[in-house]
């Protein structure tokens, strides 16, 4: 059996782009699911829906845990998966569900988040959090404010949470989807690609995958 990895869409919903990242995945080795937060693989046109759509599902976080652990269970129930050990990564919205996963103490060895919103209403707490985390973030993220940045990191120490954080120079939201700079040309929004943090954030996974599945 080969470990097992969740992925989580972005704030659009279930796409292509988080399908293709399983598909990396499963090019690596693993077993990978793309899961669907929002359900009935609803999809958003416009920000104002987008939002609206992740707004829903943070809100009503116990809901949002209860789908996580369907699809992990449907993951790992899979005879090729390895069900002691499960990772999960997500993108903007799915990196915020990601890491409130592991905030409420979700059995995965591993939490990765790429330009992920990192607000909470429920920290971490001491000895709660299982996995362990990696935060991809870009340095110049418009939507997640220095201050922000501050407190999810003195939330993480405060926990004693094992964690690394990597920010990017230069690098906006959403820098690792190709997409971006059509959305961003469209709406009017502070995202852009960047390619070399998308290939160095990658590279940060493949490494944290390794070191997580190996101990």
């Amino acid at each position: 059996p080969r470990p097992a990895v969740l992925v989580v869409h972005e704030w659009w919903g279930h796409n292509a782009y988080a399908r293709k990242r399983a598909d990396m995945l499963a090019g690596m080795g693993y077993i990978a699911l793309a899961v669907d937060m929002y359900g009935d693989g609803k999809q958003a046109e416009h920000p104002e829906d987008a939002g609206k759509f992740a707004g829903a599902v943070m809100s009503n976080i116990d809901t949002a845990k209860a789908r996580f652990m369907a699809a992990m269970e449907v993951l790992t129930q899979r005879s090729e998966a390895d069900p002691e050990q499960v990772a999960a990564i997500g993108y903007c919205f799915g990196g915020g569900v990601v890491l409130h996963m592991a905030r409420m103490g979700v059995d995965l060895d591993g939490v990765a988040s790429f330009h992920g919103s990192l607000g909470t209403k429920m920290p971490a707490q001491a000895g709660q959090v299982k996995a362990k985390l990696l935060v991809l973030h870009g340095a110049d993220d418009k939507f997640i404010p220095p201050e922000q940045v501050e407190a999810f990191k003195k939330e993480m120490t405060d926990a004693g949470v094992d964690m690394e954080f990597i920010a990017y120079p230069g690098a906006l939201h959403s820098f690792t989807n190709p997409d971006a700079d059509a959305f961003a040309e469209k709406f009017g929004m502070p995202i852009a690609y960047d390619e070399a943090a998308d290939q160095q954030s990658w590279a940060a996974l493949q490494g944290f995958l390794e070191q997580i599945f190996t101990q």
